[in-house]
């Protein structure tokens, strides 16, 4: 990270779903993580507040509760424990904490993506709709005079679809590690997806498309993650030829099946941001992938790996790739320089200026000046 802030130090607190010790964490809780140690390392002091297991971290945090317990219990921790620090950072995963309800002092809303079709995916249709209700009406009045980060510019569209005034969005990108090849690159044809196993990732879907490949291609598909898909998809997959399905894997081997993978295939119907695109790209691995908001922004197509329209076309292009040692080759070196230009110092540093802004009060600028992210 970056040496200590130009800016004056402030007290930040951050309001978030879980800790990275949630035994459901994702890519939300990285981000978190990486802001609050990132912003600690210039001089700030930081506190995060989130729903429990929490684990220990080398900054102070309270846990809140179950799942929905928490929404109750943090105003409750926001006024014994986070009164007075100069911002709070509301973290929305799809319902945020309406903290301009209860905290009259300032906040910045952090949204990683707008989860309008999701909900339908995952819950039954009553509550769903209920979801839709709160992050499409009342997300934007109760966040009417706050800023937002939105963590990629298709984020930053969907709020606006929401009727959020641009000018009230600054775009930060996240950053991505900046590792190196762990493995040599699998002899014969390995295709790995990876990440959280729930409805909108669309692994069952893969597996139908493997099947269409696999005839052509030989070789194995590699599914890492958890999720609560985990059991469905592990007795489909039993039923498959070829396909490995490995569950949650450590730090270390993540990086080694990203080394040694021909590339990754990614097959979500949204994101907030491609964390694996990138993350697969800094081991000069191509992504294949639909052509989606939040994916669209980490993957340059034709250029770090495809980006396709529909099932037909993802197939063609999945024989093509793996049938192309020279083609991955070249999207793979053209994908490492891609993945190079997001750092976390960088993201560390426009977030920090979005909140010294806001902690004075100034207006915020449009996501398309000087603060937003290209």
């Amino acid at each position: 990270m970056t040496g200590r802030s130009a800016q004056r130090p402030l007290s930040i607190g951050f309001v978030a779903w879980r800790d990275l010790d949630h035994p459901q964490a994702g890519g939300s809780e990285v981000v978190v993580d990486r802001y609050l140690r990132g912003l600690r390392d210039r001089g700030h002091r930081v506190r995060l507040m989130c729903g429990g297991p929490v684990g220990p971290r080398d900054y102070p945090v309270d846990e809140l509760g179950g799942t929905y317990a928490q929404y109750l219990r943090a105003p409750l921790t926001h006024a014994s424990r986070f009164r007075d620090v100069d911002v709070l950072v509301d973290v929305q995963n799809g319902i945020p904490f309406f903290s301009p309800l209860w905290r009259r002092k300032p906040s910045v809303c952090l949204v990683h993506h707008v989860h309008t079709d999701q909900w339908g995916m995952t819950f039954p249709a009553p509550v769903a709709a209920v979801g839709r209700t709160l992050e499409g009406r009342l997300m934007p009045a109760v966040y009417r005079r706050r800023p937002y980060v939105a963590v990629s510019p298709g984020t930053a569209t969907d709020l606006e679809t929401l009727g959020i005034p641009g000018d009230q969005i600054t775009v930060v990108t996240n950053g991505v590690e900046a590792t190196h090849r762990t493995a040599v690159r699998a002899a014969g044809p390995t295709f790995l997806a990876l990440g959280r196993l729930v409805p909108h990732k669309r692994i069952g879907l893969l597996l139908d498309l493997w099947e269409r490949v696999r005839p052509v291609t030989g070789g194995r598909l590699v599914i890492a993650g958890d999720g609560p898909e985990l059991a469905a998809l592990r007795a489909r997959a039993a039923t498959v030829d070829g396909v490995e399905l490995v569950g949650s894997v450590s730090h270390e081997e993540k990086q080694r099946l990203l080394s040694s993978a021909w590339m990754l295939v990614h097959p979500a119907a949204h994101e907030g941001w491609g964390m694996v695109v990138l993350e697969a790209a800094m081991m000069r691995t191509p992504t294949l992938a639909f052509d989606v908001a939040g994916v669209r922004d980490t993957i340059r197509n034709r250029q770090t790996g495809f980006l396709v329209a529909d099932e037909d076309a993802f197939i063609e292009r999945w024989i093509r790739m793996a049938g192309e040692p020279d083609l991955r080759a070249r999207l793979g070196d053209a994908a490492r320089d891609w993945a190079g230009t997001f750092t976390w110092d960088h993201s560390v540093e426009r977030l920090e200026r979005v909140l010294v802004r806001a902690a004075s009060r100034t207006p915020a600028r449009s996501r398309h000046g000087a603060l937003a992210v290209s």
